[in-house]
């Protein structure tokens, strides 16, 4: 089982190392992780808000869209 001792010092270790880094390689570090995450996450957030959202489809307008003639 994980103690709380051992995480903080292998997450102390590897900001360690990341801040040893040059630039450009944390750089490259943030995009090759950062990146992937995000989309993950905002692709996760699109579906969840995507139930909670009603389609056009769904709702029935109360008045025609201006510039719509049926006549």
């Amino acid at each position: 089982m994980w103690d709380v001792r051992g995480i903080v010092d292998g997450w102390d270790a590897f900001e360690l190392w990341v801040t040893q880094l040059a630039f450009p390689f944390q750089v490259v570090l943030v995009i090759v992780v950062l990146l992937p995450l995000c989309a993950v996450v905002a692709t996760l957030v699109d579906r969840v808000t995507e139930r909670f959202d009603t389609s056009s489809a769904e709702r029935a307008p109360s008045t025609p869209p201006p510039g719509d003639d049926i006549s």
